[in-house]
């Protein structure tokens, strides 16, 4: 057998597998949730990777943003100029930049009762709940009430909840989890954050 045959075979055994586990896989009839997690760069970057694919599809689209505040970025101009997103930005900037808790506190609590009504309305198709873990992470919101919020959602409405430090609680529920792992970042040899690459 040929280097060529060979690796025809191969590929031919790699498709009959593909699609025998897609002949097996069913419609779950509902949204799903995932999350984007991990100390590396790039969380909130694939969540609107993801947004442009469900516009590319006509899709109905929301994001709450819960800690980015009013730092300008890519992505928020990109959508205020092009529309096709319902779009919130409710938190009042980075947790070392506000050092008052109980209004990080109020902010996120705000920001989760739009997200909320936007996941119970049956409007959306998709929603981002963008650097949500962080407001998990500093106990400004409980991984309960994010849990209530996520199953009392439309069937219709996926949810993707970015930023490190994902409660396992919410891990355990959603249907994927991606983490991201820093191999290398140029902050750490001193290099600021770039236009168009970082934010």
């Amino acid at each position: 057998m040929t280097d060529t045959d060979d690796h025809k075979a191969k590929m031919q055994k790699l498709q009959e597998k593909h699609r025998a586990r897609v002949a097996g896989a069913s419609d779950p009839g509902r949204g799903l949730v995932l999350v984007h997690t991990g100390e590396g760069k790039g969380k909130s970057s694939s969540a609107f990777g993801v947004v442009i694919r469900a516009l590319g599809w006509k899709k109905t689209v929301g994001v709450v943003q819960f800690i980015k505040g009013s730092w300008i970025t890519g992505e928020r101009q990109f959508f205020q100029r092009h529309g096709g997103v319902d779009w919130h930005t409710m938190g009042e900037g980075f947790t070392w930049d506000t050092q008052d808790r109980d209004r990080d506190i109020a902010a996120a609590n705000a920001a989760f009762d739009k997200a909320r009504a936007m996941m119970e309305s049956g409007d959306y198709d998709l929603i981002v709940l963008d650097e949500i873990n962080i407001a998990l992470r500093y106990d400004y919101l409980s991984a309960d009430q994010v849990l209530d919020g996520l199953k009392a959602r439309s069937d219709r409405t996926g949810v993707i909840l970015t930023g490190r430090d994902a409660p396992d609680a919410i891990c355990a529920y959603a249907d994927l989890v991606t983490e991201m792992t820093e191999v290398k970042h140029p902050f750490k040899a001193g290099i600021k954050a770039q236009r168009g690459v970082d934010f």
